[in-house]
């Protein structure tokens, strides 16, 4: 019983259809009730409100105790104190809400690829809708040029070939046709299904509507993209975390000392209450928002100049750094997408061709050695070059093709012999287009003296079979077993033969080839790897970066290209049927172990992601169509190709890649390194110092003495340092060796046991020294102005000591001094200002500073100079011991 037109809500690739009982096609009223009903055929999207991203950025423990540190000294009336604790909470805001506010818009960028207008039979007549208004069970007309509307079960096929490549990542475009098909079958082998946002390039046909909206292919790439939730990036975890576990230290420490000062009666309430504050606000590192975002900005500046790559969240750069995986896609990525020719058999001769791409430059060699062009040869040469609706043209300096790539690479093979201006001696009668039932394209065409050729070119079980009816001399086991060798090799083997037609032939028909035909010979295609992807590949698994491919290809093509490439010592490959198989623990371990993934599907893709990530793999995905969507805003790392991607991967990426080179990778994965090197090193930096101020407050509080710190003088130590002598870490170069070393594991932590030891004595060092040098001007009988800017710039002066010992791991005092000169620049600001805050009216009437002498800033130099001193011994300690 045939399904009628109002039953079908699923596509069913079994079931057949009359062609016929569909051409009246819906009633308006019922096509209405609908529509009324499931909705129109778009996609919904919804946006995340920019006040509500802004908003977002207060809800961060650093903020709550700056914000309550505001409060209070609002309602004690120290408003230049409140003004600038609370310019430094909106700086903050503002740094944050600007990384965050590029949302994606894939979803509009998907809506945007749904066909406009669908042509329909309504009512027994042809007409045009707007594809909103399509329904389920709607018999919709195809032809070439039209975009596919809805999810359509094919029931009408003349030459139909449909472009999926942005679902499915197969290059070719796909002949579609009405016959059954078993059910359980990849996208990319549903040959009686069209999907919506795909194109139509060849032929005609109908289909009826049995999806649309989010029910599509399309839609559930949406619905996967809208629904996908980002995982934090390693870094924001680890500065999250440190963060609030600093400010909680820092309010905990605050209200032991509030409440010793309240039973010891060391100060009136407000006196005491303002001293708490200026010692919360010295103690958190204000900072490091600052510095992080800036290190990160320009991590990406320095990517987009150098590198040819678009970062557009900065967290993105460092998370490049601590990738322990890199899946992507094979086509165009790790291969150049240009079907070439490599190798040529004629009779019991392999030959070679040289030269790689649809650039016609290269040889036809045999054991490296030039070969003459027989006659035989010539024919095979032409017979590619003439059984051919390809174009191959170039434009702006570049070579490219029209058409399908397996056509193009005969092109470029017949203009590696033959000039491609040279006027060719046929002229074309009838062509005979591909067709997947039969799976050969052949063409008659004239030469000069009016003779008629039929050239066919296909797959070789076809051409096989018509060479031994030509010939029952043929060896077709020899042919077939080479067939087999060549495709064991990950190429496309391509069979091609001949006949003299009728000088009255004027029309190519299948009966003309199916009785025989002089075989030529095979031909072998691979879409070759990048060279340049080779060697990435090797400093990638060098540097411990698993690479694995994902891949709409068949397995043994694509573990054949894996083996190329390097991808590992030994290549292990699943296909999507296998993988969707398995249960959730087992994709863990097949995603661990596998380096190749085979006839997958958008869905397989994402499962993929996901299970690397809960093996705790941060993981970093490239792709190019929109069915890498959903897997890319998965990823740790989305990474789009900027010249063949789609503008949906584009918006669901975090990076791009302009040149669309997969070799940039490795060298991004270099610089995310060093960038997490120099933002540790900035922590590392801006820590101690932030902790010596509060030690320096708390220590008043409890031996009852004047707070020789105001808040404004702490937030200047801890603002305006960080965006000066702190960016000179920003330039820092890479360390030797950091692409040998793996990366760094997944939940593990910013500091080691000597990073916290270091980090613990520098602040009480620098606490000490600038109590001391305090002590001693207050006994000398220095006024408390003169002594607190004395301490300030105790601080400042310490810290660009502490910076040249940071700086590296090697002894500040070595040729590394000057690996980066800005240093020097940097440190030279950060003198003029205090210069400034030291001497100019106005700063010292907001700041609360006076000018101070000779004998001072001597003693700020000595204290600086011991801080270096000890760490420097510190650091030889440690190098010996290593």
């Amino acid at each position: 019983m045939k399904t009628k037109p109002y039953q079908i809500g699923l596509k069913n690739l079994k079931e057949t259809y009359d062609t016929n009982e569909f051409k009246t096609g819906l009633s308006s009223n019922e096509a209405q009730k609908r529509l009324l009903k499931n909705g129109p055929n778009k996609l919904e999207t919804v946006k995340t409100s920019k006040w509500k991203i802004f908003f977002r950025q207060f809800n961060n423990m650093v903020i709550y105790v700056l914000i309550a540190a505001t409060l209070i000294t609002l309602l004690m009336r120290h408003y230049s104190d409140s003004i600038i604790i609370f310019l430094v909470v909106i700086i903050n805001a503002i740094i944050g809400y600007y990384q965050e506010s590029n949302a994606s818009d894939a979803l509009d960028k998907i809506k945007q690829m749904l066909s406009i207008e669908a042509t329909v039979y309504r009512d027994g007549q042809r007409k045009d809708v707007p594809a909103e208004d399509l329904v389920v069970g709607d018999t919709v007309f195809l032809e070439a040029g039209d975009n596919v509307p809805a999810d359509l079960r094919i029931i009408d096929s003349d030459n139909l070939r449909i472009q999926e490549s942005a679902l499915t990542g197969e290059s070719n475009s796909v002949a579609k046709i009405a016959e059954a098909l078993e059910n359980d079958l990849p996208l990319a082998e549903q040959k009686n299904m069209a999907f919506a946002s795909t194109a139509v390039t060849n032929g005609s046909g109908s289909g009826i509507v049995v999806a649309t909206a989010q029910d599509t292919e399309i839609g559930k790439i949406s619905n996967e993209v809208s629904s996908v939730k980002q995982r934090k990036t390693p870094l924001m975890q680890i500065i999250d975390s440190l963060g609030t576990n600093v400010s909680y230290f820092i309010v905990a420490a605050s209200v032991v000392i509030f409440i010793i000062g309240l039973i010891f009666d060391t100060y009136s309430l407000p006196v005491l209450s303002l001293a708490v504050v200026a010692m919360m606000v010295g103690a958190i590192p204000e900072g490091m928002p600052a510095t992080t975002s800036v290190i990160l900005a320009k991590g990406v500046s320095d990517m987009a100049k150098r590198q040819h790559t678009i970062v557009k969240t900065l967290p993105a750069v460092e998370t490049l750094g601590s990738v322990d995986v890199v899946a992507t896609d094979k086509t165009g990525t790790l291969t150049k997408n240009e079907m070439t020719v490599t190798d040529i058999l004629i009779d019991d001769q392999e030959l070679q061709v040289t030269g790689t791409g649809y650039e016609p430059v290269g040889k036809i060699v045999q054991n490296g050695q030039p070969v003459s062009i027989t006659a035989k040869l010539k024919l095979l040469l032409e017979a590619g070059y003439q059984a051919n609706d390809t174009t191959l043209i170039k434009e702006d300096g570049r070579w490219n093709i029209n058409g399908e790539p397996t056509d193009g690479a005969f092109l470029t093979l017949y203009h590696k012999v033959f000039p491609y201006n040279q006027e060719n001696n046929y002229t074309e009668v009838d062509i005979l287009p591909f067709d997947s039932d039969y799976r050969y394209i052949g063409k008659i065409v004239q030469d000069e003296d009016n003779n008629r050729l039929l050239f066919v070119k296909g797959s070789p079980d076809k051409l096989l079979e018509m060479a031994q009816k030509q010939d029952p001399t043929f060896n077709y086991e020899y042919w077939l077993q080479k067939v087999e060798q060549y495709s064991a090799e990950g190429k496309r083997v391509i069979a091609l033969g001949y006949e003299q037609a009728p000088a009255t032939a004027d029309e190519v028909t299948h009966e003309m080839i199916l009785d025989g035909l002089n075989f030529l010979g095979l031909v072998a295609i691979i879409d070759p790897p990048r060279e340049e992807v080779i060697e990435s590949l090797k400093v990638m698994r060098k540097a411990g970066v698993q690479v694995k491919m994902i891949t709409g290809d068949n397995a043994i093509t694509a573990k054949a290209i894996g083996e190329k490439l390097g991808l590992a010592d030994q290549i292990q490959a699943i296909t999507g049927t296998q993988w969707d198989q398995l249960s959730d623990s087992e994709k863990i371990v097949a995603a661990n172990d596998n380096q190749v993934f085979a006839r997958t599907t958008p869905s397989n893709k994402l499962e993929i992601i996901e299970a690397l990530q809960n093996n705790n793999k941060v993981t970093a995905m490239t792709g190019d169509g929109v069915n890498d969507a959903p897997a890319l805003k998965r990823a740790d790392i989305g990474v789009a190709m900027g010249i063949k991607g789609t503008d949906v991967v584009k918006d669901s990426a975090d990076m791009i890649l302009t040149d669309d080179n997969f070799a940039t990778m490795s060298s991004a994965i270099r610089e995310g390194r060093r960038i997490f090197d120099n933002i540790k090193k900035s922590i590392l930096y801006l820590l101690p110092i932030s902790f010596s101020e509060g030690l320096i407050v708390a220590y008043a509080i409890l031996t009852k003495q004047e707070i020789p710190l105001q808040p404004t003088q702490l937030l200047w130590i801890n603002m305006v340092s960080a965006i000066t002598i702190q960016f000179a870490l920003i330039f820092e170069p890479a360390e030797d060796g950091i692409m040998n070393r793996p990366p760094r594991k997944t939940g593990s932590k910013l500091m080691n046991r000597h990073d916290i030891f270091q980090m613990t004595y520098v602040a009480i060092l620098i606490a000490a020294v600038s109590l001391i040098i305090d002590i001693y001007l207050n006994n000398q009988g220095v006024g408390e102005v003169i002594s607190s800017t004395t301490m300030v710039n105790t601080l400042i002066i310490g810290k660009i000591f502490y910076l040249f010992n940071i700086r590296t791991p090697k002894p500040a005092l070595s040729k590394e001094l000057f690996s980066n000169p800005k240093a020097f620049l940097f440190v030279g600001l950060m003198i003029i200002l205090q210069l400034i805050l030291t001497y100019v009216p106005f700063m010292q009437e907001i700041f609360s500073t006076g000018a101070i002498g000779l004998h001072e800033w001597l003693l700020a130099i000595g204290a600086g100079a011991i801080v270096l001193v000890i760490t420097e011994i510190d650091k030889l300690i440690c190098l010996r011991k290593a």
